[in-house]
């Protein structure tokens, strides 16, 4: 505004001298330095205008970048709080046990302990290069095992030594290991020959 204000001292100082001028001349000064007047104050108010839209978008990406930073820590927070971590945990237990659980029925057999261990064996010759281990559990769970495998037509095959064995060494969606190829291929026969026309395209 300062700028404005100079050119309008300059229009009042040589105001007097437009008192030789004739009417047309005077008119023509008079619309020429209101056009420069006019003109430098939109370039002011352009200026203005651009800074401040400069300004609120530096303002802007700046709250942008704190929020970010922000959401980061908050989430280092969480995620070195144990709590957090127990209940991540939990949800990925319960998460992973539904899966396994829903995958029962596609077994072949279940092997038992046959109280306190539970192990579902799946085996399709069509994509499984040896058995896989579907679901796996001990206590309370192998008993939930053994009843979804019961209502879903799953044989139960029991053989403690093997259940354990199983158990121990291997984790869901493992094939057998070789050492145990032979014990599980003689529980895999026998369920197939006991049950022949549930099982004729794997005989």
């Amino acid at each position: 505004f300062g700028v404005g204000f100079y050119f309008f001292l300059q229009f009042i100082k040589e105001l007097p001298h437009t008192l030789f001028f004739s009417m047309f001349d005077q008119l023509a000064w008079l619309k020429e330095k209101l056009i420069i007047l006019v003109g430098v104050m939109l370039f002011i108010l352009f200026v203005i205008g651009l800074a401040d839209l400069l300004i609120v978008r530096f303002q802007y990406f700046k709250d942008l970048r704190m929020s970010k930073q922000e959401i980061k820590d908050e989430y280092k927070q969480m995620e070195g709080d144990p709590q957090v971590k127990g209940r991540i945990r939990q949800a990925q237990m319960r998460a992973a046990k539904r899966r396994m659980m829903q995958n029962i029925p596609q077994a072949d057999v279940v092997i038992t302990n046959p109280t306190h261990y539970a192990v579902a064996i799946r085996y399709d010759k069509s994509r499984d290069e040896a058995p896989i281990i579907l679901a796996k559990g001990v206590d309370f769970l192998a008993l939930q095992i053994k009843k979804v495998a019961v209502e879903n037509g799953v044989q139960i095959y029991e053989n403690p030594p093997l259940a354990r064995e199983l158990y121990r060494v291997c984790e869901v969606d493992d094939t057998i290991p070789a050492h145990l190829f032979r014990a599980v291929a003689e529980v895999l026969s026998f369920v197939y020959m006991s049950n022949k026309q549930k099982f004729q395209d794997k005989l």
